[in-house]
């Protein structure tokens, strides 16, 4: 499967998908990015005159390249077109350090923890383009094809 592939299968579109590319991937890992669009959604009030990327948002990057994108990797062998994958989060726990400004690039580094009967939990990473820790934490979500 390819990275082309496994973008093709995320559940999300825009303006709620937060993936651009996958540098790296394996059945340990998998690293990708995304750019954050000056004119963003969320932007418009997040904060007044001062616009940030909300927490939410970059946990949600983190989760969809980390976790989903992943997760479809390892369901790789049961998807098809008639069996598209079914992703469901089921926790998350992330510590914030540096903020996201618009036009900012970040990369998304995770690690599996645990795959087993289709719950797979990994340790998340997001750094910005300078390669400073941006947030960290664990991200689980139930998978299915």
């Amino acid at each position: 499967m390819t990275a082309s592939q496994i973008i093709k299968c995320l559940p999300y579109q825009e303006p709620f998908l937060f993936v651009d590319a996958l540098t790296a991937f394996s059945s340990e890992g998998i690293t990708g990015s995304y750019t954050f669009k000056n004119d963003e959604y969320f932007y418009k009030g997040h904060f007044k005159n001062n616009p940030i990327t909300p927490g939410v948002i970059l946990t949600e990057c983190m989760a969809q390249i980390g976790v989903v994108c992943l997760g479809i990797y390892m369901l790789k062998d049961e998807i098809n077109e008639e069996n598209k994958p079914q992703i469901a989060l089921t926790s998350s726990q992330v510590d914030f350090f540096l903020p996201v400004f618009p036009g900012e690039k970040v990369i998304v580094v995770s690690e599996k923890e645990v795959f087993r009967f289709n719950k797979l939990k990994c340790k998340v990473k997001l750094l910005n383009e300078k390669g400073e820790l941006v947030c960290r934490g664990q991200i689980s979500g139930m998978l299915k094809a």
